[in-house]
């Protein structure tokens, strides 16, 4: 009997989750947890039973966002087989670029769908909150505007994962804004835009190559060093700051329990030398391990002060 006869063929079920990358959902999910431990100190109506809703729908516009850029990463010269940050679906012939175009903008769809029952129930700021997801999952690499390759992918990352389904979130369970939800927003969509920083600087020569400006290689891998540490050591930093003016509760010191990691993935960074990839090959999936940490520590810290 060969070996390859003992490879078992993969389900298409594996293959699309492959796709989505779903192992990068908690990136998603941790801002919608975040916005429901705010709402359990709103002292109004809370919907509760919108929450699945918010929750499915964030994962679904984080997996539609994820094959769109497949496959104007792909189109661009971006993903190669011997490239890292891709779903490698397209370069390893498991899926062609127009089902992945297609299976986004399916996803895209569905998401709206559900969407409009949370703006039955929150009117018109709920589709603008909507509007503004979408444009921005889209155009992060889709046409005309792509503004991942103009160097503004770690703005959209932080405002998109971090206030706008934050705020989003709070919103649609609540009825309500409260600049609480904006505030507490900040450290997680800092550490979100680390995630993203980390795998940009890694890639400085292969985006180079492609033609693609991100923020880390404009700046280049030295800077990108202190980018790194400011959008990590920044997340705490913020938490002290929002304690001290009684924002957060001192219960979030909790997230200080994250700190191990965090100064792991900080050495990581700064021993880097630029062009070696393996250095920091994995601090992608380092920092995002780091911030879903840190995210569940800041819900619990807001869970214990409504308790006690």
């Amino acid at each position: 009997m060969s070996s390859n006869s003992l490879i078992l063929p993969r389900s298409r079920f594996s293959v699309w989750l492959q796709a989505v990358r779903a192992f990068a959902f908690p990136a998603s999910i941790t801002p919608v947890l975040l916005g429901g431990a705010l709402a359990l100190h709103y002292d109004g109506g809370v919907n509760w039973a919108l929450y699945p809703l918010v929750i499915v729908c964030a994962l679904l516009y984080h997996a539609a966002t994820n094959l769109i850029s497949d496959y104007f990463d792909w189109t661009k010269g971006v993903d190669k087989d011997y490239t890292f940050g891709s779903s490698r679906v397209i370069v390893e012939s498991l899926l062609t670029p127009r089902q992945i175009l297609l299976g986004g903008w399916l996803i895209f769809a569905v998401a709206v769908g559900l969407g409009l029952m949370l703006v039955y129930f929150r009117g018109w700021p709920m589709l603008l909150l909507g509007l503004v997801g979408l444009a921005g999952g889209y155009l992060y690499t889709g046409r005309p505007l792509g503004y991942k390759y103009l160097a503004f992918g770690d703005l959209g990352v932080f405002i998109l994962m971090g206030p706008l389904m934050v705020i989003g979130s709070y919103f649609a369970l609540t009825g309500v804004y409260d600049a609480v939800a904006l505030w507490t927003s900040i450290p997680v969509g800092m550490l979100t835009a680390a995630i993203l920083h980390s795998n940009n600087t890694r890639d400085i020569i292969h985006d180079g190559e492609a033609r693609v400006r991100t923020f880390a290689g404009v700046i280049g891998h030295k800077a990108s060093k202190v980018e790194y540490l400011f959008l990590v050591g920044g997340a705490f930093a913020a938490v002290i700051v929002m304690i001290f003016y009684k924002i957060l509760p001192v219960w979030s010191l909790l997230v200080f329990l994250s700190t191990i990691p965090a100064i792991s993935n900080i050495r990581t960074m700064l021993r880097s030398q630029p062009g070696r990839i393996e250095d920091i090959a994995t601090l992608d999936v380092q920092t995002a391990q780091h911030h879903l940490l840190f995210g569940l520590l800041l819900v619990v810290s807001l869970v214990i002060d409504k308790l006690i």
